[in-house]
């Protein structure tokens, strides 16, 4: 990611959080109120934390359980995701992805894995969301996972937060990739997409030029253990999708739209072209074998506007 004008980096949420402003007077005051909303988005949907509060949720099935404004906003969303995608991406396939093995911070030693298993469970229109009383409450043997849908509304929330408060400044928070641009134009943003968001330039990728709204990537090649499992769960199978695609990135008016589409994309398989045309959703498709499909005015090559 090339830097407009001034630049943070920090650890967050599991991954790198990055905030690019046009102002550099700016950045201080910005980067401080990021990094409170992204803890506060950390304490409350982190799976990874014994003290969160989708931790303790998820201790309490069968029963409605207050929760903050926060964590009810994010659940919201991640049963949208599902809604909008058939339950493509569905946030109640926590239990699988732990059984998978995903059942701690990447770059923390962890047990030992245990092997994939499928079993009969509720699904996310079981989740019972009670907006009047602030409570939810989850079905006997569901777990959520809001990892498909929490770090994008974090991103979201971040930039918008940001660009209110910054007056005239644009801002870009990008966290692990997923990015959001909140303020007013300052013409391009380029962004560097590839597998992973980590690596240099000199790795296969594309960098293209960015002015508004999200983009988010998501891939099966970054987090991964033991034999071909990886983070993103197909729920019909409670296994990790199996997909000709082995990263695709989308844009779309906000980070979480973006980051819906890229996942339900990764386990759609050989559907996901078809599914991102329908919906006029520009992408960028990465095949196994490296091969690259652009779609609906993705562009082709250089740092062009998306």
């Amino acid at each position: 990611m090339t830097v407009a004008r001034a630049r943070a980096d920090w650890a967050a949420l599991g991954t790198t959080a990055t905030v690019l402003v046009t102002d550099p007077g700016s950045l201080e005051a910005i980067e401080r109120k990021v990094r409170v909303d992204l803890d506060a988005v950390d304490l409350a949907c982190s799976r990874f934390r014994a003290d969160s509060e989708l931790s303790r949720l998820n201790e309490r099935p069968g029963r409605p359980v207050p929760v903050s404004p926060l964590l009810f906003e994010a659940i919201t969303v991640a049963l949208r995701a599902a809604e909008l995608t058939g339950g493509v991406v569905d946030p109640t396939v926590g239990l699988a992805l732990r059984r998978s093995g995903h059942d701690r911070v990447f770059g923390v030693p962890g047990g030992a894995v245990a092997p994939p298993v499928r079993v009969e469970r509720a699904t996310w229109r079981d989740v019972a969301m009670d907006a009047d009383r602030g409570r939810v409450t989850i079905p006997a043997g569901v777990e959520l996972d809001l990892g498909a849908t929490a770090k994008a509304l974090a991103a979201d929330r971040a930039a918008t937060v940001a660009a209110t408060a910054a007056e005239g400044v644009g801002v870009l928070v990008s966290l692990g990739g997923d990015l959001r641009i909140a303020g007013p134009s300052a013409g391009d943003w380029h962004v560097r997409i590839c597998d992973d968001h980590r690596a240099g330039a000199e790795v296969p990728g594309q960098t293209v030029g960015v002015r508004s709204g999200g983009v988010a990537t998501s891939s099966t090649t970054v987090r991964r253990w033991g034999r071909g499992a990886h983070h993103i769960i197909d729920p019909a199978s409670g296994r990790p999708a199996v997909a000709p695609w082995r990263t695709v990135s989308v844009a779309a008016s906000t980070c979480v739209d973006a980051n819906i589409a890229s996942t339900a994309a990764i386990v759609l398989g050989d559907a996901a072209a078809a599914w991102l045309r329908a919906r006029g959703m520009p992408a960028r498709m990465v095949a196994g074998d490296g091969e690259v499909l652009r779609l609906c005015e993705w562009p082709a090559t250089g740092a062009q506007s998306t």
